[in-house]
């Protein structure tokens, strides 16, 4: 019914100014393109009124008659009802065009990808750098970011789930990592309840560690579930883990991209070569994928593998087995 009124009053108004100068500035201000030749963006920022959104677009030259966009605004009953956000704003758009998706709040989304297998740090930087978001965290260390999410005393390695977020410009970063730290809790809960039965876990905690160690493992995403069962037989039978990027994350910084003899018998709390056990803490984000490989690892009787080049490993079950594979794709290729 208010659309109907508002037709039937634009009608009675275009039978006024019919033929006159203000009725064809009205009837181009409804029907004719912006005047733009390639795409741009629009902000109406928070409480801004129509009027001073027509006005704004006015001054950067899109539309030639302010006035009647806030008229229009009015007979719709829609004036007061914008969203605030950024609009794209496409070539052949018309003003009204422009004005239904502000009432929609169809503003433009952003989007951010945390990676696979990256570490808080990693994380933090991207979301610092990201200039659609707004700062709030960035002098702020990781216990005090921990704290504001509600997990005092939480380390924050691997408790982010790594996925494309999407969002609007202005959010914050603390809203925005919130999203990946509750789809981690969400994601980890639902896996936990879902587990195989005989796992060497005792909390789901211990299950994201795993799934961190896998994802850093292998990049083929058939061989998580194998590579999980090898270390859940070595955890049963007590044998070290023995994994190289739990001793590169106790590194540290200093990490340079090889791993010296030196470093296997350097005594970290991540050093699985001088250690038993898993480490104290998760070494980066696992996927939803490695989550599920740690608690539904594959049945076998393989406590050894190599990289064979390419991304894949060769599976061993016995140390002569596992010794001669090393020869061959290892020692070889070097």
């Amino acid at each position: 019914m208010r659309a109907f009124k508002g037709l039937l009053v634009a009608a009675l108004l275009m039978a006024l100014l019919g033929g006159s100068v203000i009725g064809w500035q009205f009837y181009s201000f409804k029907t004719q393109p912006l005047t733009v030749t390639v795409p741009q963006v629009f902000e109406v920022k928070p409480g801004a009124s129509l009027a001073q959104v027509a006005k704004g677009l006015k001054e950067r030259g899109l539309i030639d008659y302010p006035r009647y966009m806030t008229l229009w605004g009015r007979i719709q009953g829609t004036a007061g009802q914008l969203r605030m956000g950024e609009y794209r704003i496409e070539p052949g758009m018309t003003a009204l065009t422009l004005l239904e998706q502000m009432v929609k709040g169809q503003v433009i989304q952003y989007s951010l990808t945390i990676v696979e297998g990256w570490t808080y740090k990693q994380m933090m930087q991207a979301v610092h750098g990201n200039e659609k978001l707004v700062h709030t965290l960035k002098d702020l260390p990781a216990s005090e970011v921990m704290t504001k999410l509600g997990a005092a005393g939480e380390h924050p390695e691997g408790r982010f789930f790594p996925d494309t977020y999407h969002f609007t410009a202005g959010m914050s970063d603390f809203d925005f990592i919130k999203r990946a730290y509750d789809g981690m809790t969400a994601r980890l809960e639902q896996e936990w309840s879902q587990r195989a039965e005989g796992l060497p876990y005792k909390t789901p905690y211990e299950a994201l560690i795993m799934a961190s160690i896998v994802e850093r493992e292998t990049g083929v995403a058939h061989e998580r579930g194998e590579i999980a069962g090898v270390f859940v037989r070595r955890l049963q039978i007590g044998m070290k883990l023995q994994t190289d990027p739990t001793v590169i994350y106790g590194i540290g910084d200093s990490y340079d991209g090889d791993i010296r003899r030196r470093d296997l018998i350097t005594d970290t709390p991540y050093n699985t070569y001088t250690r038993y056990g898993l480490p104290p803490t998760p070494i980066a984000m696992p996927s939803g994928e490695a989550i599920h490989a740690a608690l539904h690892p594959l049945e076998g009787t393989s406590l050894y593998f190599v990289a064979k080049g390419g991304g894949g490993h060769y599976f061993s079950a016995t140390l002569p087995e596992h010794e001669a594979a090393v020869r061959r794709y290892l020692l070889n290729k070097q």
